[in-house]
């Protein structure tokens, strides 16, 4: 029989005016139903709206769902559903922020949340068949390295307020067929909001973000590798399932895919391409404890031990 337990995660945002005073309120009433409901996940809430990303089992995040829409003054809401096969949160955090999605500008708020919106499908046709149409990512770099569509520009972003700056120093024809993404379509309501103060006159922003596209077209050639999210899945696939390529580097936090064996312990573990090009050993193991202990020259014999960076490598491409 199995026994094995499936968690709902329901990404959704809204904008909507939300008095500053009632707030606090709301922040205690929206944990306590997460509290009675079993909900886990990062909840931002501000006086432009709310952002979030919430798990439970199925039955517990629908009427969560159902509780946001019908009991709470941010009213009825769009999510992006997937499934995984373990909690990817750890807790419930609800927090209090200006912007909902940091652009830096607070003057920035969408009036309408379908303002040149354009739907999966469309955006597919005009990526098939719109050779002009120019694919502008709006996220930042790390998830750009774990995919995107094809044809997009990656702008090297480290924080989303750094777009501003970072779409003028692109030079874009301001005059072209401008499509822009993100991943479920908040960054995209103010970015397109942004791009039109810069004179841009023809943008249209992907509804629903790569999220809802993975959920409506599908066996794609448009889009390459797969979509990083905010959570202990750290990507999912081009059909929602939790990546199995990926995990978090254990030094760094960015994700990582090429697996090493510890210098220290030997027990293999995945590391990023910047820890892994790494010359200090310490970030050539497999966990904080014994990247500290190699650092400090513990003296564990392993078959690894003294090696240099490249006979290290070396090891490490026969084993693959």
């Amino acid at each position: 029989m199995n026994t094995s337990q499936e968690y709902q995660i329901s990404a959704f945002y809204k904008f909507v005016k939300l008095p500053k005073e009632e707030l606090s309120s709301l922040k205690e009433t929206i944990e306590k139903r997460a509290q009675d409901l079993k909900i886990r996940g990062l909840f931002l809430l501000g006086t432009e709206g709310a952002n979030s990303t919430i798990s439970g089992a199925p039955d517990s995040c629908e009427a969560f769902k159902n509780f946001l829409s019908k009991e709470t003054p941010i009213g009825d809401l769009t999510f992006k559903d997937s499934i995984a096969t373990y909690m990817p949160f750890r807790a419930f955090k609800l927090k209090i922020k200006k912007e909902i999605v940091t652009l830096g500008d607070t003057d920035v708020v969408p009036q309408s949340t379908h303002w040149n919106h354009i739907s999966a499908q469309e955006w597919e046709d005009i990526l098939k068949n719109d050779p002009d149409a120019i694919v502008l990512d709006t996220r930042n770099w790390y998830e750009t390295e774990i995919g995107k569509f094809k044809k997009a520009l990656d702008m090297n972003i480290n924080e989303f307020n750094e777009f501003p700056e970072k779409l003028k120093a692109m030079d874009i024809d301001k005059n072209k067929k401008v499509l822009i993404y993100c991943t479920g379509g908040i960054r995209c309501e103010k970015a397109i909001i942004e791009m039109q103060k810069q004179g841009f006159q023809n943008v249209y922003q992907l509804e629903g973000g790569i999220l809802k596209y993975f959920e409506e077209v599908k066996n794609s050639d448009e889009w390459q590798g797969e979509c990083f999210v905010f959570d202990r899945r750290v990507a999912v696939d081009k059909n929602l399932n939790t990546s199995t390529k990926y995990t978090f580097c254990p030094h760094c936090g960015q994700p990582a895919y090429k697996e090493v064996s510890c210098v220290r312990c030997e027990k293999p573990q995945k590391i990023c391409d910047k820890c892994l090009a790494s010359d200090k050993k310490e970030f050539h193991t497999c966990s904080k404890n014994c990247a500290h202990h190699t650092k400090k020259g513990s003296r564990l014999r392993t078959k690894n031990q003294g090696l240099t960076r490249q006979e290290l490598h070396k090891r490490i491409a026969r084993k693959a």
